[in-house]
């Protein structure tokens, strides 16, 4: 690849050499090379001057070694090309990686999907997705999903980073998402009535999403865990082994909380408007309370319009305040019947939008509806 450059001569041993478009990271062990010319002009890649041209790669300053070398690159503007130097024994120099994503959104909860099925590990870390999800330096999004091999009795298995690098067992809007992402991936699943199943390994169990000719996706998401300890939540049982409206106190305030566990751990406080409980301080509160939720926890905060109807706000583990929590969803609907505030079928309304939840007497487990929509695709490159 070649790049643009720029040689100014200063005072000193060296001259500076300000990149003024760079097309390629360039590694630590890179030289550049002028066109026609066989000698290296080598770059001192130690330090902040390293690190800077990393975080921001279209501008950065190096030095050149020697003032023979500065003599050889002239001044003025010229293009050059990035050439591998030659390894000294047991260096090993790293090239910058690239990501293939595309980013899908439900109900505005959103995510970076990445079509990892031909490798058993995730293309990226935990902290390189971490920092693809900031949305000031990075691409922005509540978390990275990685589309992994499947086995005999799995179509596939989704790992999930969430936006601080945290991996939760599973996520409703995400795995919504990655049942979307399947058909873009050119993925038949399995004929269920008017639409495709597919089986998904996650760290809650196998979850079938089905996607329906209107393009909405149901997702099987499994039965409730009920049982405190289980959830797990500490808090004294109030309902047999269940913890339904147990007191908990969160920044200065009393909560009646219901514990639910839909693979990663919810606690359920139904207030009289949902709206207008301060998620940063009270939210945050009762996640980190880990002598109440041993685990850090999930925190909904609901009010009833009518047995059918809820609002939903909610702060989530591992992300903060989000549009929409499709797991969570689903817990509040299963505290709403254990409280006896709502039916069984009801929609709960989130910042992001309605999502449909039934709590099914006949199985046991919970049904979620709801949108996953196509929002772009690129590429982002990896330090």
């Amino acid at each position: 690849r070649e790049v643009a450059v720029e040689v100014v001569r200063r005072g000193g041993d060296g001259a500076a050499l300000q990149l003024k478009s760079l097309l390629e990271a360039l590694e630590p062990a890179d030289h550049l090379l002028a066109p026609g010319r066989r000698e290296a002009v080598a770059l001192d890649r130690e330090g902040v001057v390293g690190r800077d041209l990393r975080r921001r790669p279209g501008v950065g300053k190096c030095l050149l070694k020697t003032r023979a070398a500065a003599a050889r690159a002239g001044a003025g503007l010229f293009r050059c090309v990035v050439a591998p130097a030659r390894r000294r024994p047991g260096r090993v120099a790293l090239r910058a990686a690239s990501l293939e994503f595309s980013k899908y959104q439900g109900l505005g909860n959103d995510f970076l999907l990445v079509d990892n099925r031909d490798a058993a590990a995730p293309k990226a870390t935990p902290a390189q997705a971490q920092r693809l999800c900031d949305r000031h330096f990075g691409v922005g999004a509540d978390g990275v999903i990685f589309v992994m091999p499947g086995d005999a009795a799995h179509d596939f298995r989704m790992t999930i980073y969430n936006s601080d690098g945290s991996e939760p067992e599973m996520c409703g809007n995400g795995i919504r998402c990655l049942a979307a992402y399947l058909g873009e991936l050119g993925a038949a699943g399995a004929p269920r009535g008017r639409g495709e199943a597919f089986t998904i390994a996650t760290g809650a169990g196998p979850i079938v999403p089905l996607v329906l000719p209107d393009g909405r996706i149901t997702v099987d998401m499994g039965e409730p865990v009920l049982d405190g300890p289980a959830v797990p939540c500490a808090l004294a049982p109030t309902d047999g082994a269940r913890v339904v409206d147990a007191p908990l106190e969160a920044a200065g305030r009393e909560y009646r909380v219901t514990a639910v566990s839909m693979g990663n751990p919810h606690s359920v406080a139904f207030v009289d408007d949902a709206g207008a409980v301060d998620l940063a301080v009270t939210g945050r509160a009762v996640e980190v309370n880990t002598a109440a939720f041993p685990e850090k926890v999930n925190a909904e905060f609901v009010d009833v319009v009518d047995a059918a109807h809820v609002n939903m706000v909610v702060w989530e583990r591992g992300c903060g305040v989000t549009l929409a929590c499709g797991t969570g969803a689903c817990a509040v609907a299963v505290a709403g019947v254990l409280t006896g505030r709502t039916e069984r079928t009801c929609e709960v309304m989130l910042p992001g939008g309605p999502l449909s939840i039934e709590w099914r007497e006949s199985d046991n487990h919970v049904y979620m509806t709801g949108p996953a929509e196509f929002v772009f695709r690129g590429t982002a490159e990896l330090d």
